[in-house]
């Protein structure tokens, strides 16, 4: 038996030059970009009731959720949770490499750069109480890939791995169907016998289909156990082959297209400004340039299947990217399910670098690669920070606005400890017009745009009770509901007015919304 000390010394010898760059250059690049918000408790909406919870998500189909956040207790811990999420991403990063076959240095601190700078991770921080889990399910989606590519039965393990990744999260089944979109490419292109490479093919479909296959059935026998259902939340419950059918299948494939258009090109994440179109454009002429190179060089122009594969490629990219709109056609579709847009960048870089040498003007392409790179990693961490920045910012306003609107409830006549409080939850825009001057780089960042973290009736318990030590005894949706079309309701003014907050028949009503309604 070795001792730990051997085992050390063991691994310092397997391990990769390449695989420590990247794990390095992930975890210090991850910190520096994140720390801000790892050493805060600054909660967005769904954080305010979620600093205890289980994970148990079975009913969205996030069987395995519970047990990758368990590592981290249940807590919301900033801190640790975001240096497990981080350490889970440095080894993504690690795999990735290796898939891709990235041995330039400064190739591969810019691929660790550009995964965990991307805005899809800030938006992820935002809802911290998951990051680790949803991290460990990226992690698992690219060893799939990983899995298969290296190893003769490796779709074997790789569809365990995928089956696990999407029993946390399915969200990133989309980016180990791109990564095997392109190591297929690569086979394609590499010298070698077709029935080889058709052979090879294939085992990143078994990996798929297996994967995929695994996932549904201990699904459905862990809500067997469990007595559940899938829920209707994102349309998760058209999972089932009947939903499929009605829905997904059926799903409009040009609103596919549509929005892969339109969040690629007018998302304002993949590029925001001048710089990021720049850098993009120049990743672009530099993808071009070495395809146009493989062209001539192999005479692919003379070869029928050449156009196939391209003609393939168009086509199916942007349905392999909005896989989710498949299934789920009427999901929010919203950035912590779009991390697969870092792929694009992070591919063509790895596509320039395998082939630009065969290329009269390779140093010219690995400048323009090292600096166009360079500008989006650190384009990507400004917008985070920006929208760390409003998450911060939205908790203050939040904190003032709950302190002025206790101290009233508390101050109201006729008011005890555990009235009945009637509230619908939203802040009236005519009384608090909006402050975010973020709008415009963080509109698509869930998690870190808006005003408020104030959305329910709920919100204000969970705020008032863990940031103020008020404990109050808010009404249910339904209760609230009845009260909302009272006529006693309906003349009160919003607040902060005069009659804002005020006991009607034993129940303290609080009118929050706009003075005015449609």
């Amino acid at each position: 038996m070795i001792t730990p000390n051997e085992v050390v010394t063991l691994c310092k010898k397997k391990i990769k030059r390449e695989w420590k760059i990247a794990f390095i250059s992930a975890l210090l690049l991850g910190l520096l970009i994140h720390l801000p918000v790892m050493l805060s408790d600054i909660p967005n909406h769904d954080g305010l009731g979620s600093m205890y919870f289980d994970q148990n998500m079975i009913t969205s189909g996030r069987w395995f959720l519970t047990v990758a956040c368990g590592f981290s207790s249940y807590f919301t811990l900033p801190w640790l949770i975001g240096l497990l999420g981080i350490v889970f991403l440095a080894c993504a990063a690690v795999a990735l490499t290796e898939i891709l076959e990235i041995h330039d240095t400064i190739v591969i601190i810019l691929t660790a750069g550009l995964l965990v700078a991307f805005p899809a991770l800030a938006s992820t921080f935002a809802y911290v109480f998951t990051l680790d889990g949803y991290m460990l399910a990226l992690l698992l989606a690219i060893l799939s890939v990983l899995f298969t590519k290296r190893y003769k039965r490796g779709f074997l393990p790789g569809a365990v791995c995928l089956a696990f990744s999407m029993g946390i999260y399915q969200a990133y089944l989309p980016f180990a169907v791109i990564l095997c979109i392109y190591c297929i490419l690569v086979l394609l292109i590499e010298e070698g016998a077709w029935k080889d490479k058709l052979k090879t093919s294939l085992h990143y479909l078994y990996m798929g289909v297996i994967g995929v296959g695994l996932y549904y059935i201990i699904l459905q026998i862990l809500l067997k156990v469990q007595g559940k259902e899938l829920a209707d939340y994102q349309g998760i419950s058209g999972m089932t082959t009947a939903g499929a059918a009605e829905s997904g299948l059926l799903a409009g494939i040009g609103d596919i297209y549509k929005d892969f258009l339109v969040f690629t090109v007018k998302g304002n994440i993949l590029c925001n400004n001048i710089f990021s179109v720049a850098a993009i454009l120049i990743l672009a002429a530099a993808v071009l340039l070495v395809l146009i190179t493989l062209i001539f060089q192999r005479k692919w122009w003379k070869k029928l299947g050449f156009f196939v594969i391209i003609g393939m490629l168009v086509v199916g990219l942007p349905i392999a990217t909005n896989m989710i709109l498949i299934i789920s056609p009427e999901v929010n579709y919203h950035l912590l399910m779009r991390y697969q847009w870092v792929l694009y960048p992070v591919l063509a870089m790895a596509f320039v670098s395998r082939y630009g040498r065969l290329s009269r003007c390779s140093t010219w392409l690995e400048w323009a690669l090292a600096a166009a790179v360079s500008v989006l990693v650190f384009n990507y961490a400004v917008m985070d920070h920006i929208g760390y920045s409003n998450l911060e910012k939205r908790y203050e306003k939040t904190y003032a606005y709950c302190v002025r609107l206790l101290d009233r409830i508390e101050q109201t006549e006729g008011y005890y400890q555990g009235i009945p409080i009637a509230i619908m939850g939203v802040v009236g825009y005519e009384e608090f017009p909006t402050t975010d001057i973020t709008e415009e780089v963080t509109g698509n960042m869930i998690g870190l745009s808006g005003d408020t973290l104030l959305y329910t009736a709920e919100n204000y318990q969970v705020f008032m009770k863990n940031y103020l030590g008020a404990t109050l005894n808010f009404l249910d949706v339904e209760a609230v509901g009845e009260i909302y079309y009272t006529e006693e309701y309906m003349e009160m003014v919003s607040f902060p007015g005069a009659d804002s907050v005020k006991v009607v028949d034993g129940i303290l009503y609080v009118k929050t919304e706009n003075a005015t309604r449609d």
